[in-house]
């Protein structure tokens, strides 16, 4: 079987991200420190005062803008000229897009859109734009962030499991795997498939997962060149095509 015909299936947590430059609410610094998580990340903060919850993810928003797509996130791209490639990730940035990678699906929405308050099918990409009180979709409701906000349903959540379970090799990339349901997404492959995950800190890793405790930019772009040269490897492609027998 040809390299360019297995399929990566990539799944990437808060840690590339970070060394963009951009934190999350677990971090002791920054956006998230000056605001409650419960004041701008909920349908219940949304009710309570949509002008607040705007200026939180216009300020994020444009700090999305300065980061720049680091090392990790443009050795992924490397990967599509030798495999299929499909990117699961948790941020809603737009690092992943920016470095280049042409799949990419977004389990917690894409802060770079806007979307109608009362049908979430109509999206609006904001461009250089934010999102102000008074901004309505074309059904004359107010435009809210394109983001799954806690106490949410995850929409893309089914639709990321069937990737996984295409997967002939799982990639996971800075995230703990504690924020679910994504981290049910690592119980979802195919039996034998093999799992390969970089991060630098976890307190408990499954016996089937090859651990390499480093960060996204020192270990990826060494790790993509690897896969490049020698493949997902025989070995675990046939343990995967003997479990899809039984």
């Amino acid at each position: 079987m040809l390299n360019e015909k297995k399929h990566i299936v990539i799944f990437t947590g808060a840690g590339i991200s970070a060394e963009s430059g951009l934190q999350t609410f677990r971090d002791s610094n920054g956006l998230w420190e000056e605001f409650l998580v419960e004041e701008v990340a909920t349908p219940a903060a949304w009710e309570k005062d949509h002008k607040k919850v705007l200026h939180f993810y216009n300020l994020r928003r444009h700090q999305v803008r300065l980061a720049q797509p680091n090392a990790a996130h443009l050795a992924l791209v490397k990967l599509e000229q030798y495999f299929k490639v499909s990117i699961i990730t948790q941020n809603i940035d737009d690092l992943h897009e920016r470095a280049g990678s042409t799949d990419t699906l977004h389990l917690h929405g894409e802060i770079m859109k806007s979307r109608s308050s009362v049908d979430d099918q109509l999206l609006y990409n904001l461009g250089d734009k934010d999102t102000s009180l008074g901004d309505c979709c074309e059904k004359g409701s107010q435009l809210r962030p394109h983001v799954v906000w806690f106490g949410e349903s995850v929409p893309e959540f089914e639709p990321a499991c069937k990737l996984a379970k295409q997967a002939d090799l799982l990639l996971v990339i800075g995230t703990s795997l504690q924020v679910y349901p994504a981290a049910l997404l690592v119980n979802k492959i195919t039996r034998g498939t093999p799992v390969i995950l970089v991060s630098p800190d976890m307190d408990e890793v499954q016996n089937h997962i090859i651990w390499y405790q480093d960060t996204a930019v020192n270990k990826i772009p060494s790790l993509v060149n690897e896969l490049i040269k020698t493949g997902i490897g025989s070995n675990h492609q046939k343990n995967k095509e003997s479990a899809d027998d039984n």
